[in-house]
């Protein structure tokens, strides 16, 4: 597929891998409506990036903000690709020294990880279906998942119940969504450079990146977004989870 003159649909988009895909799907000609929850920050990342950059300040939960933002990609044009980078990774034991773990805590991930995912994919979805197809498609989606979906730790209960969700949909949500020609491909992240990671002390940083058996170091946001845009390109990527990991395989802790 083409990017020239498309527009991309990004949540998370004004940070770590959501950023990084914004510009790359930028570079590729795309017109890039970024969604995330500070409006502060999303309006500086689109001034910074220039005029194909939009940003729409939206929950992903939220079913009205997400129709919002995807009515602003379709207004500029035609929607062609959606990523999802947007998530929350929230520690917490089953059971702690403070006891159980609070079940709206476990709720609070899932519902943002996949229920979020969701709500975002089944609205993009309804819009790609009423536009023309540009050769032997109309868009392709973009799921992000994580490594802890296959070797969660202690710790990950919600994270690696979300993100496993999010890697189980893919498969089925593809072959629905092939009558319509539109692919549905997750990529599953190892250990990246994200806010998230930038929160931890320099020496816990590298002696994860240590852990990585090849390249020995963390991913690049950058690295990511390269990935998407193969995806993109590439109409045999579908109904996939692609694991992005350095063949890191996550030891039990």
């Amino acid at each position: 597929m083409d990017l020239t003159n498309t527009v991309a649909l990004v949540t998370g988009g004004a940070s770590g891998l959501g950023r990084a895909t914004t510009e790359r799907l930028l570079a590729a000609g795309a017109q890039v409506v970024m969604v995330d929850l500070n409006a502060e920050v999303g309006q500086q990342v689109a001034a910074e990036l220039g005029d194909s950059a939009h940003f729409v300040t939206a929950d992903v939960t939220n079913e009205e903000q997400v129709q919002a933002a995807v009515d602003t990609a379709t207004g500029l044009g035609a929607l062609r690709v959606v990523v999802n980078c947007a998530g929350v990774a929230t520690p917490g034991k089953l059971v702690s020294r403070k006891g159980p773990l609070p079940l709206e805590a476990f709720q609070k991930v899932l519902n943002i990880n996949i229920v979020g995912t969701v709500n975002v994919c089944r609205l993009a979805a309804a819009a790609m279906q009423q536009q023309e197809p540009d050769g032997e498609e109309r868009g392709v989606i973009v799921n992000t998942a994580s490594v802890a979906a296959f070797d969660g730790q202690i710790g990950q209960i919600a994270y690696s119940a979300s993100k496993g969700a999010v890697a189980a949909v893919t498969l089925p949500m593809a072959r629905e969504l092939a009558a319509s020609l539109i692919r549905v491909v997750t990529i599953a992240p190892g250990i990246f450079e994200t806010p998230m990671m930038a929160g931890l002390p320099a020496e816990a940083q590298e002696s994860l990146g240590k852990s990585v058996p090849h390249p020995a170091r963390l991913g690049k946001p950058a690295e990511y977004a390269q990935l998407v845009e193969s995806i993109v390109a590439n109409p045999m990527l579908n109904g996939e989870t692609i694991r992005l990991d350095g063949a890191i395989r996550m030891a039990p802790k």
